[in-house]
């Protein structure tokens, strides 16, 4: 109910429509995450929890595309963003992976690669969801199988390299405006952000290997006939998850705080000017609450 609330009241204090609908939309993955890893655990059928979780895939690729463009909203986009940048030099730095820039400028080429490197994610992660909806009923795939014939080894790695590259390319981003972003207080809402979607994967991956060498490690037991150590991992994962969502919405409230807009219509939590909202605006607003009550009656 806590990110419910939280939505309510970034929709009750709708002043800067520019920023948080970016906002809500993030705020959104903890009812889809939770809602999902609950259907995926009362379908507990052997692979079932496939079709469930590739949901989550897609929401997990619409948050990075969403947190991305929030973060250009605050800088005024990408031309903004460029004429504070341009020709700074690039400290070198062993912790954000800018060693191998040492001597270089901030360039254009060097912003987009950064937007390229982590809206590559938005495209990979659906890509190799549907490529699992294919190969689940031919039997090519099945989770914490690692073995060569199977398509899940080949998805684990291009999933890795995929989110290695997204991570670069935000930590980078990060580092090249992390000046400019300093009156939003970004370093919660990276941190946050990454740690939902980007650990809960290597969470993901870790258990299923742990489970994978227990299964192998010990006798055949009448369980582990019953259901895969792929299978099995995926419960554990989805169980955790709908734990850490509750962690999670408390740390998404406090990086996202709806304060910051309850100003009024004049100025926004940070003075700059918001104009009054549109009829057409304010009835939009409304029907998203009267949408978001109906849904937490329903959860009710």
């Amino acid at each position: 109910m806590l990110f419910l609330f939280q939505i309510y009241l970034h929709l009750c204090y709708y002043t800067s429509p520019a920023e948080q609908r970016w906002i809500v939309r993030i705020l959104f993955i903890v009812p889809i995450y939770a809602f999902d890893s609950w259907l995926s655990l009362l379908f507990f059928h052997d692979m079932y929890y496939i079709y469930f979780d590739s949901v989550r895939n897609w929401y997990e690729a619409f948050v990075i595309y969403n947190f991305l463009s929030l973060c250009y909203e605050y800088l005024g986009g990408e031309s903004n963003i460029m004429a504070e940048i341009r020709g700074k030099p690039i400290k070198s730095s062993f912790l954000y992976g800018t060693c191998c820039l040492s001597g270089k400028t901030y360039t254009i080429g060097i912003l987009r690669f950064c937007k390229q490197a982590t809206l590559q994610f938005c495209a990979v992660k659906p890509l190799m969801s549907v490529i699992t909806l294919i190969l689940q009923p031919f039997g090519k795939y099945s989770d914490g199988d690692f073995r060569p014939d199977s398509g899940y080894l080949y998805i684990t790695i291009i999933y890795n390299i995929s989110i290695t590259l997204a991570l670069y390319g935000l930590v980078l981003f990060y580092f090249a405006t992390k000046e400019l972003l300093s009156p939003y207080e970004p370093v919660w809402k990276f941190c946050t952000i990454k740690s939902v979607i980007f650990l809960s994967f290597w969470q993901g991956k870790l258990i299923s290997f742990n489970i994978l060498c227990h299964t192998y490690s010990c006798k055949p037991s009448h369980y582990t006939h019953l259901l895969s150590a792929g299978t099995v991992s995926a419960g554990y994962q989805n169980f955790l998850i709908c734990i850490e969502m509750f962690f999670a919405s408390l740390a998404l409230r406090c990086a996202f705080p709806h304060t910051v807009y309850m100003t009024g219509f004049q100025t926004d939590g940070y003075g700059r000017t918001v104009t009054m909202q549109s009829i057409s605006s304010s009835l939009k607003v409304k029907f998203l609450k009267y949408i978001l009550m109906a849904e937490i009656i329903v959860l009710l």
